[in-house]
């Protein structure tokens, strides 16, 4: 572990070519992320897959969570670096596959195997930085990651739309594909000669039983997308169904007392899930509501998220500089206030009784809501966190983040379907959402207060 020193930065010669790299893969996947979202409506329309439009998004953060479990259980073992290594190459594997995808189902086996990737790059990354960084400095590296949003988020949905209009949607997959290579290669070079430690050996039951457990989350919240394919009579109870196995699964791959919103680490580890199902799962399908009802091009409902991005890596700025002294109550009510007005707004406009303006300016507020919450939780999952458990702490609030939204978004591409994809569908999404984040204050009020503690 790195001395602590009263002059500590994250960009000190001890850390800032580990900083550096780890921004730009956080900055590549952003870039992914908004792109993804952005060019959806057009290349579920190129492949004919409309009914699968919501596996596409399902579907990667499912297989996360096997990536997510391997990397915790791997960082623990072995330290996190071989774990960062294979996630990347998983990552860039994924997105070609998208990208010369001919049909939907090869896009959704390329978006599957990015999956994988992206939930191990995440948990690797988040150990890292445990063992690289003190306390201090956890807040301002993972301000520093959002702020890698900065950018993508001006420039990320606008670049995106724009090259799915007037060029091809295949170059947001495959553009995205070459930078990481890039900033990969970079990246690795820099990270060999940094101490990132060797762990413990692990019970290899154990481990072979915890990912069997995740491969089961990962084929059920695809089950639940795909039932969008069958007819209401069968989707429903199979979603169900696929639903009750999830809840059982997840159960040894969290914290002993999540599901039941117990006080600190658990309460941390809920929330995560409750809440980015309810933003990712509207986010999801705020462009497709731009383009079905008010008539958007794929460049404008891409400019229409800038404003949720910016507000997002803006808000992460802040709580990395003032997050201790508001506290994590107040940081909560905030957040979860910024969350609900944009979804009452973002629902008044499906409804029909609001102009496309509140769509954008709605999704602002969510974005800042996000901005100020998320960096916390992962400060606080750090904080409770012993070096011998750091990657399954960091696995199990991935694994809630990636589930929660893979459940929400399948349930909602489901719901979608029911409805014959009417416009009034989008209501019923934005609705269920709303009442997540009303949820999502039970454990949001049982944070505790580990992160002030380890400051004092």
């Amino acid at each position: 572990m790195t001395a602590v020193t009263s002059t500590a930065s994250i960009w000190d010669r001890q850390r800032r070519w580990v900083t550096a790299g780890a921004v730009a893969l956080i900055f590549f996947a952003a870039i992914e992320a908004l792109a993804v979202t952005t060019v959806m409506p057009i290349v579920s329309d190129a492949l004919d897959g409309r009914a699968l439009y919501a596996v596409a998004f399902a579907g990667t953060l499912a297989t996360s969570v096997i990536g997510m479990v391997a990397a915790g259980a791997w960082s623990d073992a072995r330290g996190p670096r071989g774990a960062l290594y294979v996630a990347v190459t998983l990552f860039i594997a994924g997105l070609v596959l998208s990208g010369l995808a001919n049909t939907m189902e090869q896009f959704l086996i390329g978006r599957l195997v990015q999956g994988l990737g992206t939930g191990g790059q995440t948990v690797a990354l988040y150990v890292v930085v445990a063992r690289l960084y003190p306390p201090q400095l956890h807040g301002r590296i993972f301000a520093a990651f959002a702020a890698a949003w900065v950018v993508p988020s001006m420039i990320g949905p606008f670049l995106a739309g724009a090259v799915a209009e007037y060029l091809d949607w295949r170059w947001a997959f495959l553009g995205v594909a070459v930078l990481t290579a890039v900033a990969f290669l970079t990246t690795a070079a820099r990270l060999r000669g940094v101490d990132l430690g060797h762990g413990e050996p692990q019970d290899a039951r154990s481990l072979v039983i915890r990912l069997g457990l995740a491969f089961v989350v990962a084929v059920c919240a695809v089950l639940i997308g795909i039932s969008a394919e069958l007819t209401v009579r069968v989707g429903w109870p199979v979603a169900i169904g696929a639903l009750v196995v999830i809840s059982v699964a997840l159960l040894p791959l969290l914290p002993r007392g999540t599901l039941r919103a117990g006080r600190g680490l658990p309460s941390v580890v809920l929330m995560r899930g409750v809440v980015a199902g309810a933003f990712f799962a509207a986010e999801a399908y705020i462009p497709y509501l731009l383009m079905e009802r008010f008539g958007f091009t794929a460049t404008w409902a891409g400019i229409a998220l800038m404003l949720a991005a910016l507000a997002w890596a803006g808000a992460s700025q802040l709580q990395g500089r003032v997050g201790e002294r508001l506290g994590n109550t107040r940081i909560t009510l905030i957040s979860l206030s910024l969350l609900l007005t944009a979804l009452v707004l973002v629902l008044l406009a499906a409804l029909g009784a609001a102009p496309a303006l509140l769509v954008v300016v709605g999704w602002g507020f969510a974005g800042g809501g996000m901005g100020l919450l998320y960096p916390r939780l992962t400060v606080l999952m750090i904080a409770y966190s012993g070096e011998g458990d750091q990657g399954f702490n960091s696995s199990a609030l991935s694994i809630s983040d990636s589930t929660g939204a893979a459940v929400v978004i399948a349930l909602a591409g489901l719901a979608v379907a029911s409805l014959g994809g009417q416009v009034g569908a989008f209501a019923v999404v934005f609705a269920f959402c709303l009442a997540l984040v009303l949820v999502a204050s039970l454990p949001g009020l049982r944070l505790g207060h580990a992160a002030e503690d380890a400051t004092r």
